[in-house]
């Protein structure tokens, strides 16, 4: 049998550095890899990029690292409910680039399935469309949004075995931790629950061992 892909925690600390594009599960501040996002901080590293849906909530999840002063650049979908992130944005210490919703998910998705991007008319027309590339099919028009690849994922799950088969539990947990947890070269998952092989069912599996390399239990 594979050996297990849990690690120590000093072994995933060690795993982040300067300059590091990271890719974080959760949303609206529900269900953040917390744990893991103490690792970051831990290893002190810095001038990171961070993919997110969000900045989340003061003081919680990736608010944390921004107001650490870790990150340089985000792609994101909002930055509304942190106050601090708008602050940073606005006296030019963090870039950000805003993305709607839809397009974000698929071009993180595209990242994990090896696709070179999403075909979308979500921005057609508006400033979302300056300095991109439009595609166009059957006579109809599109964005070609890039696809998005981390460095490092970093998510959170409810359930995961020893060969990192991963499930998940409510919509906080589906939202957007399977999607990012494809989409990196090291994909680093905190599990709330940590069960024998066997226990997770086929048809529970969320995300399969295959994209998953560590385990922090």
């Amino acid at each position: 049998m594979e050996r297990s892909k849990v690690r120590k925690r000093e072994e995933i600390v060690a795993q982040f550095r300067d300059g590091q594009t990271i890719a974080i599960g959760g949303q609206t501040a529900q269900y953040m890899p917390e744990r893991l996002i103490d690792c970051i901080l831990e290893s002190g590293a810095r001038h990171l990029c961070i993919y997110s849906i969000d900045s989340s909530d003061p003081d919680i999840g990736v608010s944390r690292l921004i107001q650490a002063g870790r990150v340089d650049r985000m792609i994101t979908t909002h930055v509304g409910t942190d106050p601090l992130t708008d602050q940073r944005i606005q006296s030019g210490r963090l870039e950000v680039e805003l993305d709607p919703m839809g397009s974000f998910i698929e071009r993180l998705r595209c990242g994990g399935l090896g696709l070179g991007g999403a075909l979308t008319k979500t921005g057609l027309g508006t400033v979302v469309e300056e300095g991109q590339q439009t595609v166009e099919i059957g006579g109809e028009r599109y964005l070609l949004e890039p696809a998005l690849r981390a460095d490092i994922a970093v998510t959170r799950c409810r359930r995961a075995d020893p060969l990192g088969n991963l499930s998940y539990s409510g919509s906080s947990g589906h939202a957007s931790h399977p999607v990012i947890a494809t989409c990196a070269g090291l994909s680093i998952v905190e599990c709330d629950h940590f069960c024998d092989l066997g226990e997770i069912g086929p048809d529970e599996v969320g995300v399969p061992g295959v994209f998953i390399d560590m385990i922090l239990v």
